[in-house]
């Protein structure tokens, strides 16, 4: 059997009968009494039977809390749809259960700092706070916004908001002022959260001007406190320059007597985080999300389709912009300690992220797709490195993760390991389609629907397509559907984001199909996806062959409109040295054309100095697509590197 017929990885029949996807498995068929032999039966029956499937995942998940007799409510009207209307419970309260697992946090800030945290001192931390909360006037329902980067003070701030039933929401550091003023100003928070700065490739960076500027724009803000990160100097020289009327305060425990926390009993709807969309064509929505539809989804996804178990080590590359952070704090709910890591994933000569694995014995190791285009050419194979022999499961998202470097890792990192592409979205703070311990990993596609996910991928006239290109929808009601956007009372906002489309579905806006195997592939973003003499294609199709060469470090394609039609322009970021020519645009086009079709096939090729991309690490295909087409981009706060739009303003070659 040829290698392309053949899966890269196959679970080993013994070890998967002990995953936990297998036990619930077990668990399921004894209380449904339905047959359950395999994955598809199972997940057919998660979708059929949600009064069923749901509690069977609180329980054997262990959720803390009552549940109460009615499951869910006019199932039938999506948006609408209610579930467990009668349970009571507290996020923070099952991420600090007890557990035989004594460490709760591993923290590295880059190869500056190490910390530690046990789970009895992260309780006794988390209580503290929220009893300064509490002192502070914060009430259930308030929001706590916090402007930090992946600490363990971020960490202890979200339990003890959650565990008083007020409203945690976060940013990055290294977001601007702006781009802060976008999101916290529309949420209001009461208390905000800073550090005085952060690091990043071996450079400390003081933001305490950028709170000083942002503070007197923060009506809403009562208080100030500040998490000391790069050092402990006097905050006096610059604290006058804080508007009246906020009062600053240290991340310290000033309530020393609050030793264990006390958690507020909570409707299953009442509102834990509100994320951030990237805001990169306008100002962000802001989506609310439920305490119990995020411990529920984050539960399946954490112990049955990523198979974490007690006493495991959880690692995410993430910042406290992104949904992936929200993720992988979830995973304490499941006894892992977290593994938090700050700054960037290439100090050290490239080679941080993998001591990390290393020294700390990491079972679960996610990034995103970017990094692992990255990582092979710096030409590093770790598992020649490195000791990597507890590592069991790499998860990959933040956009398509290409066949190739599914070769890559397998190849260089780890030959028996379960790689896990997943994707979702902050929309639901989760995933739709991601990893399965129990089925193989075919080279380029994403393993499975996720359990309880109607998933289906639909053509333009809303009929299920298989092996063939069309959107992403889910066509029945999920527990972490958001609750709702900010500031939108009749619900407006939401249904025109998610249910315009498709009446009463979940339009998620990802152009996919699904394969032969009961897989997907993702090929981008539906509102990127270009459209030359009518054929759609997906941007992912074309990074795949390009990013091939070793020549190229990175791209980014849109459709420019030209004479009627659509015309499909690349941009390539080269290695440093290296000039664009004619041999090598002669290459990539061959490339292209020989690996895809004759209408992948760029009309032009143009060299860039950057590419742009937002906080999260996700190219930015439609502020480049307006910057073509002289259209100005409506937010560039949202950007990590906006002064990269100029390399693709005013390009002559555009107007030929």
């Amino acid at each position: 059997m040829s290698n392309a017929l053949r899966p890269l990885w196959t679970p080993d029949p013994v070890w998967s009968a002990t995953t936990r996807m297998a036990g619930f498995m077990d668990y399921a068929r004894t209380g449904s009494g339905a047959r359950l032999a395999s994955y598809a039966e199972l997940h057919a029956w998660s979708i059929a039977a949600p009064e069923q499937f749901w509690p069977a995942v609180w329980d054997f998940c262990g959720v803390v809390g009552e549940r109460g007799e009615r499951v869910l409510v006019d199932p039938e009207r999506m948006p609408d749809a209610r579930w467990f209307p009668d349970a009571h419970l507290n996020f923070a309260e099952n991420l600090l259960r007890d557990s035989e697992n004594p460490e709760a946090l591993v923290f590295w800030g880059e190869d500056q700092m190490q910390r530690r945290l046990s789970r009895v001192e992260l309780r006794r931390q988390v209580a503290q706070f929220a009893a300064a909360l509490t002192a502070m006037g914060v009430d259930v329902g308030d929001r706590v916004a916090a402007y930090l980067p992946n600490l363990p003070e971020t960490i202890v701030a979200m339990l003890a908001t959650a565990s008083i039933g007020a409203v945690f929401t976060s940013a990055s550091p290294d977001f601007g002022v702006q781009g802060v003023l976008d999101r916290f100003g529309q949420t209001e928070p009461k208390v905000l959260i800073a550090c005085d700065g952060y690091w990043y490739n071996g450079k400390a960076i003081d933001i305490r001007d950028k709170l000083v500027e942002l503070a007197p724009q923060l009506p809403s803000v009562e208080r100030l406190i500040l998490a000391p990160y790069l050092n402990d100097d006097d905050m006096d020289a610059w604290v006058a320059q804080l508007p009246k009327g906020i009062s600053l305060a240290r991340f310290v425990a000033p309530h020393a007597a609050a030793t264990e926390p006390e958690f507020v009993s909570l409707p299953f709807d009442h509102p834990l985080y509100i994320l951030y969309s990237s805001g990169t064509t306008g100002v962000p929505k802001c989506i609310v999300h439920g305490a119990g539809g995020t411990l529920l989804q984050h539960l399946k996804e954490h112990q049955l389709h990523t198979d974490i178990r007690e006493n495991d080590r959880l690692f995410y590359f993430t910042t406290c912009g992104w949904m992936m952070w929200n993720w992988l704090v979830s995973g304490l709910a499941s006894g892992a300690t977290l593994l938090l890591y700050d700054g960037s994933p290439f100090v050290a000569q490239g080679r941080v992220l993998w001591d990390y694995a290393q020294t700390e014995r990491m079972t679960h190791f996610g990034t995103s797709a970017k990094y692992f285009d990255a990582l092979e050419k710096t030409g590093l194979k770790p598992g020649a490195a490195y000791d990597l022999s507890h590592l069991r499961v790499v998860t990959s998202t933040g956009s398509p993760l290409v066949a190739e470097r599914f070769d890559f890792v397998y190849a260089a990192i780890k030959p028996d390991l379960q790689l896990s592409s997943i994707s979702g979205g902050t929309d639901i703070v989760s995933c739709f389609v991601l990893g399965n311990p129990l089925l193989p990993v075919w080279r380029g596609e994403i393993q499975c629907k996720g359990l309880g996910l109607a998933v289906d991928v639909w053509n333009d006239q809303g009929q299920s397509v298989r092996e063939r290109k069309g959107e992403l929808v889910c066509t029945r009601p999920f527990p972490c559907m958001p609750i709702g956007f900010w500031n939108d009372p009749h619900g407006k906002k939401y249904q025109a984001a998610y249910f315009e489309r498709f009446s009463d579905v979940w339009h998620h806006g990802d152009f996919c199909e699904i394969t032969e195997h009961d897989g997907l592939i993702i090929h981008g973003r539906s509102d990127a996806t270009l459209n030359p003499g009518g054929v759609r294609i997906g941007t992912a199709e074309i990074y795949r062959q390009v990013e091939k060469l070793p020549e190229v470090v990175e791209s980014i394609v849109v459709g420019q409109d030209w004479e009627g039609d659509v015309r499909v322009i690349l941009f390539v970021k080269l290695q440093e040295g290296l000039a664009l020519d004619d041999t090598l645009i002669a290459r990539i086009k061959r490339t292209i054309r020989d690996n895809a079709t004759p209408r992948h096939v760029p009309a032009k090729v143009l060299q860039v100095a950057e590419i742009p991309r937002t906080k999260s690490g996700k190219i930015v295909e439609l502020a480049v697509r307006n910057i073509v087409h002289g259209q100005p981009v409506k937010n560039v706060e949202a950007l990590a590197n906006p002064e990269a739009l100029t390399n693709f303003a005013s390009r002559p070659e555009l107007q030929e």
